[in-house]
């Protein structure tokens, strides 16, 4: 018996602990059959099937984290055109849209696929320097909960080049939001480990609408839409940017 099955028939046994020995049994055993029936007791002992089963397959993490990537790219270039910063934190930004837009490169060359490319971005993430700094803390932090789930899926998957390159992207997401705490005057490195809050990557792309964004559809904040595909030929190219391809 797996662990899995042990942990099922071990909550069974513990919801029924006031019923005598028999009728526990007998409450275990008709759980088996109905999970046999089902074809469930497979599924449990299957990650990767448990992650399809959730809509949490490789293929939607790749798709998720592509549509993030636009948004990141369209956000970081935009902001580094028009934000007002200082030449440390606009040298950090001008980085980070580059690593955004090579991420979403290595992305597509992975199999990943945009929902849109057609991004509404709130007027306020560009109207102060607080403002956009504290939207890159907010964002980065979605984007570093998007690849743990992604680093997490991968690994049940078994792929684990792919669970490599979602570790190596996080840890990109990690710094960029490292820099804009401490461009706003606040501890960058305040963190042991990185925050996993969600573990559906669709909570990432709700949160991001949240706070104001659409994705080929106008957000609830006023905004305008940016398009992926000609904000990307702006993206500066800084030749300070190295490790260009992943591991």
């Amino acid at each position: 018996m797996s662990n899995t099955e042990n942990l099922i028939y071990e909550a069974i046994d513990r919801v029924h602990a006031d019923e005598s020995a028999s009728t526990r049994r007998r409450f275990v055993g008709g759980a088996a059959a109905t999970l046999g029936g089902m074809g469930l007791l497979g599924l449990a002992n299957s990650p990767s099937a448990i992650a399809k089963a959730n809509k949490k397959d490789p293929e939607t993490i790749l798709n998720a984290a592509a549509s993030v990537e636009v948004l990141a790219t369209i956000v970081n270039t935009v902001g580094f055109e028009r934000v007002s910063l200082d030449a440390v934190t606009r040298a950090n930004i001008e980085a980070a849209a580059y690593e955004e837009l090579i991420h979403y490169k290595v992305l597509r060359s992975l199999g990943g696929r945009p929902a849109t490319k057609k991004i509404w971005v709130p007027d306020a993430v560009f109207a102060s320097s607080t403002g956009f700094l504290g939207g890159l803390v907010q964002g980065d932090q979605l984007f570093i909960n998007a690849y743990l789930i992604g680093t997490t899926i991968f690994a049940e998957a078994g792929e684990a080049k792919f669970a490599r390159v979602a570790a190596e992207f996080m840890g990109a997401e990690a710094v960029h939001r490292a820099l804009a705490k401490q461009s706003l005057g606040q501890l960058g490195n305040d963190r042991a480990f990185m925050r996993y809050k969600f573990n559906d990557i669709n909570d990432i792309t709700r949160n991001l609408k949240m706070l104001g964004f659409g994705f080929a559809k106008e957000g609830a904040s006023p905004g305008a839409f940016y398009d992926f595909d000609e904000v990307k030929n702006r993206t500066p190219k800084p030749s300070a940017v190295n490790t260009l391809t992943p591991s």
